[in-house]
C-alpha cells in the first residue's frame, strides 16, 4: 500500500477519534469510518502460512478423531481383534465412546467462555494442544473402559478450545484479503483430517488392538501445534483490546503488537507497522473497545446483532440435517446397489473426498465471490437435494439413482456454503471485546445442537418416516433462505474493525 495515503487515513480516523472524545463527532468527519474502505493489506505469503497453519492443525485432529472413531468402534467390540477383555460392551457404551469428545467439546466451550479473553487466543491453542496430547495417550493406553472415556473427554476439550480459538486468531491475524480463504481453509482441514482418520483406521481395523494404534498414530500432531503456537507471536488485537482497557503496560503491549504484526505479515510491513498499529487503534477506540465489556452487553445493540447471525448459523448449520444426512448415507448408497456400501469405512472416504473437493472450490472463490452468494447458492442447493431425498423415500423408491444424486448435491452443497462459511463468519461478526465470549456461545450451539440432532435422528425417522423428516429438514433450509437474504451481512474484503462499525 502507498505509505502516504496510509498516513492519509491514519490522520483522518485519528481526527476522528480525537473529536469524538470530546463528547462529538464532526458531521464532515463521521462518514469517514462508514464508507472508506482500508487500502489492501501488505503481507508476506511465506510468513502468512504460520499463523494459519498451526491453529488450523488442531481442526485437523478434530475431523481425524471423528474418522478414526468409527473404525476405532468397530475394531474395540471384537472379540478376536480388540485385545482386551471387556470387549463386550453394550450399545450404550458404544455411545459414551463415540460421543465422549463432543461432550468434551461442550466443556470446552464453556471453558473457553470465562478463560479465552484473559489468557489470550495463542495461550488457548496452546492448552488445547497439551489436551490433544494427553487425551490422545490416555485413550490409546487405557486399561479399562473408564480411563478410556477421561481420554475421550480430555481430548474433546482440546476439540472445544480449538474450535473456539483457531478462528479467532487466524481471523484477527489474517491480510483482510485473504482471511475468508484462510478461515475455510481451516474447515478444509478438518475434512482433510475426516479422510485421514477414515483411512488410517481402515488400515489399523484388522489389526490386534489396532483402536489404540488408530488413536496413538496422531500423537506426534499435537507436539508440533503446541511447539508451533509457542513459537508464533500472540494476536496483535487481542494484545491492543488489553491495551485499550488498561489491562497492563500501555507501551508495552502495543510494542508487542507492532513486533506481532511485523511477524505475521513479514518484512513488507517493517517500516509501516506502526501507522498500522496506530490506525487499528484508532479505528477500535470510534466504535467503543476502548472500555471494558459486561456481560449484559452480549444481548444488547451490536452483540445482539452478531450473535443472532452467528448463534442463527450454527444453529440452521445443523438443524439442516448435516449429522443426518450423513449418517444416513450408507444405506442409501445400499439401496443405490453399490457393492461398496457394504463397507461403512470406503462410503466414509467417497463421502470425505467429495466434502474435501467441495471445500477447496469454497477456499477458492469465497474472498472473490462472497459470503452471501455462495450462502444463498449452495442453501439453494441442499433445499432442492433434500426434497429430492424426502420425494424418493415417498414416491421414487424404485429409482435410486434420484436418492444418490440427492446425496452428493447436499454433501457438496453443504461444503460450499454452511460448512466453512459459518466458521468463517462466527470469528468475523462479533465485536473484538466480546468476540472470545460470542464465539464460545456459538461452538456451544453448534456442538449441543449437533449432539441433539444425531441424537434424534434415530426416533424421529421411525415415528415420521425417512421421507418426511428430509423434507422436513428441506423446510428448514427454505427459513435459512429468509434468514441468509434479509440478516446476514456481506463481509468480503473488509477488516474486522470495518465490520464492526458498518455491519453491526
Amino acid at each position: 500500500m502507498g505509505f502516504d495515503a496510509e498516513k492519509q487515513s491514519i490522520v483522518s480516523v485519528e481526527g476522528q477519534v480525537g473529536d469524538s472524545s470530546s463528547g462529538e463527532i464532526s458531521s464532515e468527519k463521521q462518514p469517514l469510518i462508514k464508507e472508506n474502505h482500508h487500502s489492501p493489506e501488505n503481507y508476506s505469503v511465506l510468513a502468512a502460512i504460520p499463523p494459519f497453519l498451526f491453529p488450523a492443525l488442531g481442526a485437523l485432529l478434530f475431523g481425524y478423531e471423528i474418522g478414526a472413531t468409527s473404525c476405532a468402534t468397530i475394531s474395540i467390540k471384537s472379540p478376536k481383534l480388540s485385545g482386551i477383555s471387556w470387549y463386550n460392551l453394550s450399545s450404550v457404551d458404544v455411545g459414551i465412546i463415540t460421543s465422549g469428545s463432543l461432550y468434551g467439546a461442550l466443556i470446552g466451550s464453556i471453558v473457553a467462555f470465562s478463560a479465552a479473553d484473559i489468557i489470550g487466543r495463542r495461550k488457548e491453542l496452546i492448552l488445547a494442544a497439551f489436551l490433544y496430547l494427553v487425551g490422545a495417550i490416555v485413550t490409546a493406553v487405557a486399561p479399562v473402559f473408564s480411563v478410556l472415556i477421561i481420554g475421550r473427554l480430555m481430548y474433546g476439550i482440546g476439540v472445544g478450545l480449538t474450535m473456539h480459538a483457531a478462528p479467532m486468531y487466524i481471523a484477527e491475524t489474517a491480510p483482510s484479503q485473504i482471511r475468508g480463504r484462510m478461515i475455510s481453509l481451516k474447515e478444509f482441514f478438518t475434512v482433510l483430517g475426516m479422510v485421514g482418520g477414515y483411512g488410517i483406521g481402515s488400515l489399523w481395523v484388522t489389526v490386534t488392538s489396532g483402536w489404540r494404534y488408530m488413536y496413538a498414530t496422531i500423537i506426534p500432531l499435537p507436539v508440533i501445534m503446541g511447539v508451533g503456537m509457542c513459537w508464533l507471536p500472540e494476536s496483535p488485537r487481542w494484545l491492543l483490546l488489553r491495551s485499550l482497557q488498561g489491562k497492563g503496560n500501555v507501551e508495552s503491549l502495543q510494542q508487542a503488537a507492532i513486533k506481532s504484526l511485523r511477524r505475521l505479515r513479514g518484512s513488507v510491513v517493517v517500516d509501516s507497522a506502526a501507522e498500522q498499529v496506530n490506525e487499528i487503534l484508532a479505528e477500535l477506540s470510534s466504535v467503543g473497545e476502548d472500555r471494558e465489556a459486561t456481560l449484559g452487553e452480549l444481548f444488547q445493540g451490536k452483540c445482539l446483532k452478531a450473535l443472532t447471525i452467528a448463534g442463527g448459523l450454527v444453529l440452521l448449520q445443523q438443524i439442516t440435517g448435516q449429522p443426518s444426512v450423513l449418517y444416513y448415507a450408507p444405506s442409501i448408497l445400499q439401496t443405490a446397489g453399490f457393492s461398496a456400501a457394504t463397507d461403512a469405512t470406503r462410503i466414509s472416504i467417497l463421502l470425505g473426498l467429495l466434502k474435501l473437493v467441495m471445500t477447496g472450490v469454497a477456499v477458492i472463490v469465497i474472498d472473490r465471490l462472497g459470503r452471501r452468494p455462495l450462502l444463498l447458492g449452495g442453501v439453494s442447493g441442499m433445499m432442492i437435494s433434500l426434497f429430492l431425498l424426502g420425494s424418493y423415500y415417498i414416491f421414487y423408491n424404485t429409482v435410486p439413482a434420484v436418492a444418490v444424486v440427492a446425496l452428493l448435491l447436499y454433501v457438496g452443497c453443504y461444503q460450499l456454503s454452511f460448512g466453512p462459511i459459518g466458521w468463517l463468519m462466527i470469528s468475523e461478526i462479533f465485536p473484538l471485546k466480546l468476540r472470545g465470549r460470542g464465539i464460545s456461545i456459538a461452538v456451544l450451539v453448534n456442538f449441543g445442537t449437533n449432539a441433539l440432532v444425531t441424537f434424534a435422528f434415530s426416533p424421529l425417522k421411525e415415528l415420521l418416516g425417512a421421507g418426511v423428516l428430509f423434507c422436513g429438514f428441506g423446510v428448514i433450509c427454505v427459513v435459512s433462505l429468509f434468514f441468509i437474504y434479509f440478516i446476514v451481512p456481506e463481509t468480503k474484503g473488509l477488516t474486522l474493525e470495518e465490520i464492526e462499525s458498518k455491519c453491526l
